[in-house]
């Protein structure tokens, strides 16, 4: 007869909005862990609204205080063995994450925190003093961290030693569809994610207006997102109607329907400007097999090997990102290098699967250590 499952409390918002953290929570609760684990979910979203994510409300406020009381409840229902929590990289972000933490650790549970990006040193660093020292003492409390990749675990010196400071990229098992588009012409660049500044989105379009500039034809771009902000929106958009530039616009998808229109393109854009963890659009990219032109930011450059299956081009970098487009829009045979590289790549690292193997080897020395 088998053993009884070690009961894991996951806290972490779900969709909507549809962005990184959401959807890692969503993935995490319907994933494999399910088979290793006894689940319990604690819902922390506050935001349903893209629009609202930072702006200070007593409605938020009052929100907060109900998941505290739910955290309280479920921890005396369900007696976990363990707590995953994720945490803000900024001050009150952390401070209203910091009761989530602390809530585990005054009801005698271990917390293992998870960050979900890599902002976390230069948030630290322009804190004050007594912030500095308020963090430090809370992590101290903890079973340790998880983070995105290899080369993010520097973050985290000085605050836990290395062996509690743990590795697991994000994961997912999609189901791509097959390719429909027939005609060669022209090739589709696509770019998939939230319509900010931070994202690299004006860099998108500027690198349409270079190539347009510059003589290339037969391209069009194709932008899945929602925007953050009027002022952005209207300077691309103007821009694009200015220049009459070959480039479209879809509202957020579903998950079938953004699948279709990753299958049936030929290059996949994602330039953040700022820190990211490991975003899931580059996961999907790779699943899609789609070379992949992005930026060194987080642990992008753990799965975006520079003239392996796609190239990292620098931040706010339009130029740079019009030169790689024309260089794989004029070679067919290194596009179908690059993808090929890119599904390989996803399969040996960033599926379901693995995430699930790490995470649970993860979950299970910390339960047991």
């Amino acid at each position: 007869m088998a053993g009884k499952k070690n009961t894991i409390m996951i806290l972490g918002k779900v969709p909507p909005p549809y962005m990184g953290p959401s959807i890692a929570t969503e993935l995490l609760l319907k994933s494999g862990l399910n088979n290793q684990f006894d689940l319990v979910h604690v819902d922390t979203k506050v935001n349903s609204d893209l629009r609202n994510i930072g702006k200070w409300s007593f409605n938020k406020l009052n929100k907060n205080f109900k998941i505290y009381s739910s955290l309280f409840r479920k921890i005396n229902n369900n007696n976990p063995k363990l707590i995953l929590i994720p945490f803000s990289q900024s001050t009150i972000g952390f401070i209203k994450d910091s009761a989530y933490i602390w809530i585990g650790i005054l009801k005698g549970k271990k917390v293992l925190l998870h960050l979900r990006g890599s902002d976390f040193k230069r948030w630290i660093n322009s804190t004050s003093n007594l912030t500095k020292w308020f963090v430090k003492k809370t992590l101290s409390k903890t079973a340790g961290v998880i983070v995105l990749g290899n080369n993010l675990k520097y973050l985290f010196e000085g605050y836990y030693p290395n062996n509690k400071i743990f590795v697991c990229p994000n994961g997912g098992t999609y189901k791509i569809p097959s390719r429909t588009k027939t005609e060669k012409l022209p090739l589709r660049v696509l770019y998939l994610g939230n319509l900010q500044p931070s994202k690299g989105i004006e860099d998108v379009i500027e690198s349409a207006s270079i190539l347009k500039k510059s003589g290339v034809k037969d391209f069009e771009f194709e932008i899945i997102g929602g925007w953050r902000k009027e002022d952005v929106k209207e300077r691309c958009l103007n821009l694009v109607e200015k220049e009459k530039l070959p480039v479209k616009f879809f509202p957020p998808e579903s998950s079938q329907e953004k699948f279709k229109l990753m299958a049936n393109s030929d290059i996949f854009l994602f330039p953040p400007r700022e820190p990211e963890g490991h975003p899931w659009v580059i996961v999907e990219a790779m699943a899609s097999s789609l070379p992949i032109i992005s930026t060194n930011q987080g642990a992008i450059i753990e799965s975006v090997i520079d003239g392996y299956n796609g190239y990292v081009v620098p931040s706010n970098s339009p130029n740079d990102i019009a030169e790689k487009i024309k260089l794989l829009l004029s070679n067919e045979n290194l596009r179908k290098s690059m993808a090929d590289a890119s599904n390989a790549h996803y399969k040996k690292e960033f599926t379901e699967e693995r995430m699930v193997e790490k995470l649970t080897a993860i979950f299970n020395f910390v339960i047991n250590n």
